[in-house]
């Protein structure tokens, strides 16, 4: 299982770092087409060339491995297996930002088996920040190794959210919004979920919490837990649902402040 986890890593970071090339320069160029997805979700032609690039090298190596991707094999509901071999993959988590010129943007790649996330890597291709991680051995940036920040107060504290496509939710969303942004020091909205978490990891900020989809944050998410972050929901997780892949109502930050985030957001 170990040279497992390794070799995936490898190939992981390899897919990162060529995806991360293709969708830098597809930007650089200006060879850059644009369209929605159930008219409100952008999607660039970038997405889906780094999308097929990385599936590609992954088949390439391990054929009888599944796939979850955002633009490609969409189905989540193999979340619901871990048990075997499958890799999650969001090829440009952060698309409004990509499109619209700025850096918080992330190419994510998890790999999960025997029922939870074993491998994440998140790549910055503007910030060149590659965070990488196998469970049990902590996570790193630039090989670096990540701490969390320790923050012991809350109103000292920086956090973070988003935003959902589907505005039918932003009431409820904004209404817990205001009561953090009312106990803690200030709230950031950076666009990239996978890039929020991985701050969390590396003390930039001290919590997260949003609800998303699979590929935003599965490898993030490893990378806080091995820099110290308590990683759980503010609402119950559904029975026969595993906790590590459970895309609602998700909270990610520094371990002293985590009750008074989850007391306010529940």
């Amino acid at each position: 299982m170990q040279q497992l986890l390794e070799d995936v890593a490898a190939l992981a970071k390899k897919a990162a770092l060529a995806a991360g090339a293709l969708i830098a320069h597809s930007r650089q160029t200006g060879d850059l087409h644009q369209q929605y997805k159930g008219q409100q979700e952008l999607v660039t032609s970038a997405d889906l060339a780094a999308d097929k690039l990385i599936i590609n090298l992954i088949t390439s190596h391990y054929p009888e491995h599944r796939i979850l991707s955002e633009e490609t094999y969409t189905d989540k509901s193999q979340i619901q297996n871990l048990d075997e071999p499958l890799w999650i993959i969001d090829p440009i988590d952060g698309t409004v930002n990509y499109a619209h010129g700025h850096f918080m943007v992330a190419v994510s790649i998890a790999f999960a088996i025997a029922g939870e996330v074993k491998v994440g890597i998140v790549y910055n291709p503007f910030l060149k920040e590659m965070y990488s991680v196998i469970k049990t051995q902590g996570s790193f940036l630039n090989g670096e190794k990540l701490e969390v920040s320790h923050q012991t107060e809350l109103k000292k504290a920086l956090i973070a959210t988003g935003f959902p496509y589907d505005k039918a939710t932003v009431p409820d969303i904004m209404a817990r919004t205001e009561k953090v942004l009312m106990n803690c020091q200030d709230i950031r909205r950076l666009g990239s979920a996978a890039m929020d978490i991985c701050w969390v990891a590396c003390g930039r900020l001290d919590g997260y919490f949003e609800s998303l989809s699979p590929w935003d944050f599965a490898a993030a998410r490893l990378v806080a837990l091995e820099a110290g972050a308590r990683c759980g929901h503010f609402k119950p997780v559904p029975d026969g649902t595993s906790a590590c892949i459970h895309c609602d109502d998700i909270l990610i930050a520094s371990p002293e402040i985590y009750d008074a985030l989850d007391r306010i957001l529940s």
